[in-house]
């Protein structure tokens, strides 16, 4: 399940943005959590695991009928490519009438996880 973020999870979020590498750095990374509280076009969303706990963020970049998946953190113990379709397949759910497309980083999985929906 999908959250939308609110300042009550401010917390929760820097912890699984700290996982992205370019985002170690704290003034960095507070940076970017600023361009997703202020900024209408980008989404940041919690993911919820099958037993109801945070276990990732997906980070959108929202343009009319297209939804830019900039990057995906999830903790470590759930990084499996089934989790990152699960979470994929939930935005589609949130995001029904758009076009899902990925950051350079991220379109091999955008790709890998159309082509699972093609084969299913």
């Amino acid at each position: 399940m999908l959250v939308k973020y609110s300042d009550n999870y401010q917390k929760i979020v820097m912890g699984f943005m700290s996982y992205i590498p370019e985002l170690k750095d704290l003034d960095h990374l507070k940076m970017e959590l600023r361009l997703y509280t202020t900024d209408d076009k980008h989404q940041l969303l919690l993911y919820k695991n099958g037993s109801g706990n945070f276990s990732g963020i997906i980070a959108l970049e929202i343009q009319q009928q297209i939804v830019m998946v900039r990057y995906i953190s999830l903790s470590p113990s759930e990084r499996s490519t089934n989790n990152i379709f699960q979470v994929l397949d939930e935005v589609q759910k949130y995001y029904q009438q758009a076009t899902i497309m990925g950051s350079i980083e991220i379109t091999p999985l955008i790709l890998a996880w159309k082509q699972s929906k093609r084969a299913n």
